[in-house]
Parts: structure tokens; sequence; C-alpha cells
């Protein structure tokens, strides 16, 4: 490792930690030469995972761009940041332990909203209406009872707590 002060390449680690919920290493090392201090971060190398959009363009997946979509849905939710950010970042997991690595925008889509439906109903409605195009209300009105079927096949295996069902749809 390089001093970035004087480009000596013998120094000392003075400490290591894990890093970004330890996806990374922290080195804090001191330059043997000019014995300033500097940090590093050791990371996997990832492999590029390749998105194919439905019109077939092919593009580098991007954190950033699915994080912006997911706050989207979730604006004005109850879902802390941290949760959001989180799901971020399993969904990225599980698509680079995928051995392809090229994968569908339908199927990454699909994985967010599978993620929504259980931390927020009404963040699942607002990704879904984006990802799914929604042309009118029959489109919701599928989805939200879709949403109420799947919630009374939990219901028959959970405890019953109260019916948070919306009234146009009772």
């Amino acid at each position: 490792m390089q001093c970035p002060f004087c480009q000596h390449t013998d120094n000392r680690v003075l400490e290591s930690r894990a890093a970004e919920s330890g996806r990374s290493i922290r080195r804090r090392r001191e330059c043997l030469r000019c014995s300033r201090r500097f940090t590093t971060y050791e990371r996997i190398e990832q492999v590029p995972i390749t998105v194919i959009k439905r019109s077939g363009d092919r593009e580098v997946f991007d954190h950033s761009k699915l994080l912006l979509g997911i706050i989207r849905a979730c604006e004005k939710t109850d879902v802390p940041q941290p949760a959001i950010e989180s799901m971020v970042d399993d969904i990225e997991a599980e698509l680079q332990q995928r051995p392809s690595r090229e994968i569908s925008s339908r199927e990454i889509g699909e994985r967010v909203l599978a993620h929504l439906q259980s931390l927020n109903e009404v963040a699942y409605v607002r990704f879904a209406s984006v990802y799914r195009q929604f042309q009118g209300i029959t489109d919701f009105v599928e989805t939200l009872n879709q949403l109420k079927a799947e919630g009374r096949q939990a219901d028959d295996q959970v405890p019953e707590t109260g019916d948070r069902t919306p009234a146009f749809l009772s």
C-alpha cells in the first residue's frame, strides 16, 4: 500500500475493523517513512451485473438508481431510511450470488415487490404502479385485491388482530 503523502510503500497497520455492515475492512495505517497516518478500505471486488431492460437495452446495475426508486415508493410512509438501504443491499447481495451476470429488469422489480410487500403495503402499491405501468384504477384495484387475498391467507396462519382492509374493498 502506497502512502498518499510521500508515496513510500512501507507502512504498518495500526487498527483494523469491519465497515459497511461487514462488507469491507477499514484499516488505519502509518507510513514508516513520513509517519503520517491514513485510512484504507478493503472490499471484495464485485463483478458487474448487467440489467436487461424491457426495450432489450443493457446497462450496468446501479445501486443508487434502485435505492432512489424505492425511496420514492416509500415517501410519506413509516418506512425508515435504514430499512430501505438494508433492502437495497439485500437485493444487490441476492443478485451478486446468482451464477448469471445478467438479469432482467422484470426480475429485479419482482424482487423489490417481494421485499416491499412484507415491509409496507402502500410502498408496495406505489412501486407496483410504476413498475407494472398501471393504466388506470382497474390496475390498482386488481393489485389491492391481490394483496387482500394474500393477507387473508396469512391471517389464516396468524391469530387475528383486527381487520385492516380498506372499506372500499370490503
